[in-house]
């Protein structure tokens, strides 16, 4: 699986090199994202929407600064991906907190306000109304704003003809799975498998709720991003680099993102794929294998060292999370996952406790 387009060239390939652009670029160009944004969204008349969209730039602030950090590998083209990654994971995180937090357990709304990620990912798609089905709709513009904010970043990508079709598939999976976890209770699960009937013999190694997890994740879209940003990138090589971050890499980052919340859900009703193992050894094994995978995935990649460290990254991340010490469970598998961390990983732990002091 060897690409031929992709050079990575530019990206770096240690984890100093890494942090000292995440610092000086992407986390100051990331906040400014942000802050043109919150403008926006404190001007939207509906009250819950305007809540909603608030709060999830409030609270979700370190998906977009983890999601720029793609941005990071190719300088040249970040203030086309830093706002364009921004842009779609604030519809990702503003659309949660609307399904999240809805009366409506509609599955066609969730289905048109999902919408706006396809139209988002696709620059010739016209604006819909994504509100049509829900009582809460005027919010000045914001959402349609997202989505032309995305429209016309992709459209700067040089290649972004050869990964478009693996960007639509991603955020389709993440709509089917936005749809599935917020309609009933009594029928979410029933839903899920249904889904994952459809999709298992192309990930036999996977168990269904892996699955699901790993189409909750943004990641995959973000790293066809950055390779549209060569020049002359194949259609073969998207391809391969779709499956390269797909199913394990986008797997690891969301069941991390799981592991964590469990007592968070359980305290709002929510479905946590974590729980659905039998034990909590056989949570850890699983954890481990597709880290391990991830890891051999990744070997294929030009400057595979930059995407080691995106894995490495996402463990400390999550594992050094606040939110760890208060579970006594996710506390005991923490220290399972991190156990025999290598440098790099401790290295990354270190910068997250930092940049989590300076947002308190």
């Amino acid at each position: 699986m060897r690409l031929t387009t992709l050079s990575g060239r530019r990206a770096p390939q240690g984890p100093i090199k890494l942090m000292h652009r995440v610092y000086k670029y992407v986390l100051p160009e990331v906040e400014a994202e942000l802050g043109k944004l919150r403008e926006l969204a404190e001007r939207i008349p509906d009250d819950e929407l305007r809540t909603q969209a608030l709060n999830s730039m409030e609270d979700k602030k370190f998906h977009c600064q983890g999601g720029g950090v793609y941005a990071a590998a190719n300088l040249e083209y970040r203030h086309v991906l830093i706002p364009l990654i921004v842009a779609l994971q604030t519809i990702s995180d503003y659309l949660d907190n609307l399904c999240d937090r809805s009366t409506s357990l509609d599955p066609e709304d969730f289905r048109l306000l999902h919408q706006s990620m396809l139209d988002a990912v696709n620059p010739h798609a016209r604006l819909r109304n994504y509100y049509e089905l829900r009582s809460e709709s005027d919010d000045g513009g914001y959402l349609h704003h997202l989505v032309k904010t995305c429209q016309t970043c992709v459209a700067q990508l040089p290649s972004y003809g050869s990964v478009q079709k693996h960007v639509e598939e991603l955020v389709a999976l993440y709509g089917d799975l936005q749809v599935y976890k917020h309609i009933r209770k009594d029928q979410r699960e029933s839903h899920l498998l249904a889904w994952w009937e459809k999709h298992s013999s192309r990930y036999p190694n996977l168990k269904w709720n892996e699955f699901a997890a790993a189409t909750g994740s943004t990641l995959g879209m973000f790293m066809l991003f950055l390779a549209a940003s060569e020049t002359k990138l194949s259609a073969k090589d998207a391809e391969t680099i779709r499956h390269i971050y797909f199913p394990h890499v986008c797997g690891l980052h969301i069941l991390l993102d799981y592991l964590i919340d469990q007592e968070e859900d359980l305290i709002g009703g929510d479905l946590n794929f974590c729980n659905y193992y039998e034990n909590k050894n056989l949570l850890v094994e699983r954890i481990g294998t597709i880290v391990i995978r991830a890891r051999e995935d990744v070997k294929s990649l030009p400057a595979s060292r930059f995407h080691r460290l995106i894995i490495e990254g996402l463990l400390a991340l999550y594992l050094t999370d606040p939110k760890v010490r208060l579970q006594a469970e996710v506390r005991e598998v923490s220290k399972r996952l991190m156990k025999n961390s290598p440098l790099t990983r401790l290295f990354f732990m270190v910068n997250s406790n930092w940049i989590r002091r300076q947002q308190v």
